[in-house]
């Protein structure tokens, strides 16, 4: 079934690791983890197809993300076409989140699962699986992932965990990977050398993508807790611009909303194939001891905008009641962020590091951040500490610069509509 295709010799390894005659047969568990594109994911969900067929016929399984939908993009429709071209039948059924794979005259079902959040754990009891994958296992809940372990009663279940590493602190880490000898498991850890179908070009480039702890995950494996200075790559001499009074092609405004905490808004033009931070608005009621109005921030949004067309308003999903000051005027678009800090952190590394973003002179207080945004000393969480223009500029890079799922040429939410979908 897989003659026609080139594996690395750790990829073969989780593809036979189940058989009879693998020396790693009586293993209940394997993990593979290291760096991004190393092709672990790939060998993996492969490998589980191939084994649940070997194994059972007419039996059910899980396959788990931290969200139905990109496990869907990312992993089943592109793995199931490669199953298909070798002689499976898959049909997957996106209402039901079931995928139905046929070979030969078995037949097997796999139902994919999102665990996004602790509320996840319910949506998985009660059913009885014969074996779970866990696709980047670090980004879900550990109820969840224990509530999904649990359901594997049938016996020779096995459990299938791949991700990406993260801090040495995280439950994962230490429930699993420190104690694989308890756990019953193989562990692989994988470079991106071990993808075969990367090209030492391809390497090349992502190796210069990442930086300090997301260079030593993402690159070379390692999981690593982040120390000093969030981003550290960012600087003055080569990010910074004397002069961004440019012919910009498109506008927008991010904003980190605060009453207490200060309110930063950034307001970004594209130029060139390169984003600017032309020029910024910073408000601390603590410094100047006067809290402001829905209304006067408003009014400060409108001085900070003034002559441009902007495309959208980028904001904090959680500032609801800001978000309705400046819909309810109807001159602006309002798009809620994306909010995953360490993505979006990871994200905007890697504009810092690839020169998609830049900042005028003028943005002082966003410079005073990037000197002071540190790492907290016991999990992935920054400190919550000089990060208002930090957030807000997070929010512009996830949303806009970095958002596969956003098209900029359809901006047409409001709040009320957002208000519907739980967007704040």
């Amino acid at each position: 079934m897989i003659k026609n295709q080139n594996f690395s010799k750790k990829q073969l390894l989780v593809l036979s690791w189940w058989h009879p005659y693998s020396d790693f047969f009586e293993r209940d568990a394997i993990i593979c983890d290291g760096a991004v594109r190393s092709g672990k994911s790939f060998a993996m969900f492969i490998s589980f197809v191939f084994w649940s067929f070997a194994s059972f016929n007419n039996q059910v399984f899980g396959i788990c993300g931290k969200t139905i939908t990109s496990i869907s993009r990312n992993l089943i429709l592109p793995m199931t076409e490669y199953l298909t071209r070798i002689g499976f039948v898959c049909n997957y059924i996106n209402s039901k989140n079931k995928l139905i794979i046929k070979y030969k005259n078995k037949t097997n079902i796999f139902y994919i699962f999102g665990g996004k959040d602790e509320s996840s754990a319910s949506l998985i009891q009660g059913i009885t699986l014969a074996g779970v994958l866990f696709d980047e296992v670090v980004l879900m809940p550990q109820s969840f992932v224990e509530q999904a372990l649990s359901r594997c009663s049938i016996n020779g279940s096995k459990f299938w965990f791949n991700c990406n590493p993260d801090h040495p602190n995280h439950w994962f880490y230490k429930n699993w990977i420190c104690k694989l000898k308890t756990k019953n498991a193989l562990y692989i850890n994988f470079k991106m050398t071990d993808n075969p179908s990367l090209t030492k070009k391809i390497i090349d480039r992502y190796k210069q993508i990442y930086s300090d702890s997301f260079y030593k995950r993402f690159v070379e494996g390692e999981w690593c807790a982040p120390d000093g200075l969030v981003y550290q790559m960012f600087d003055k001499k080569r990010h910074v611009v004397l002069d961004s009074s440019f012919d910009f092609k498109k506008y927008y405004v991010s904003c980190d909303y605060g009453t207490v905490n200060p309110t930063s808004m950034g307001l970004w033009g594209f130029y060139n194939n390169k984003w600017y931070r032309i020029k910024e608005f910073y408000y601390s009621s603590k410094k100047t001891g006067r809290l402001k109005t829905d209304e006067e921030y408003y009014q400060d949004l409108l001085d900070l905008t003034a002559g441009k067309n902007i495309e959208a308003v980028i904001i904090d999903p959680s500032a609801a009641s800001f978000s309705q000051c400046i819909i309810s005027h109807s001159k602006f678009k309002v798009i809620a962020a994306q909010n995953d800090v360490l993505t979006g952190i990871s994200k905007v590394a890697k504009a810092l590091n690839t020169d998609q973003i830049c900042f005028d002179r003028s943005c002082v207080d966003t410079f005073r951040e990037f000197s002071l945004y540190q790492w907290g000393k016991l999990s992935d969480a920054p400190k919550k500490e000089n990060d208002h223009a930090m957030d807000d500029i997070r929010y512009f890079v996830s949303t806009i610069i970095y958002n596969n799922n956003y098209n900029n040429k359809n901006i047409t939410w409001g709040f009320s509509s957002l208000a519907r979908k739980n967007s704040f």
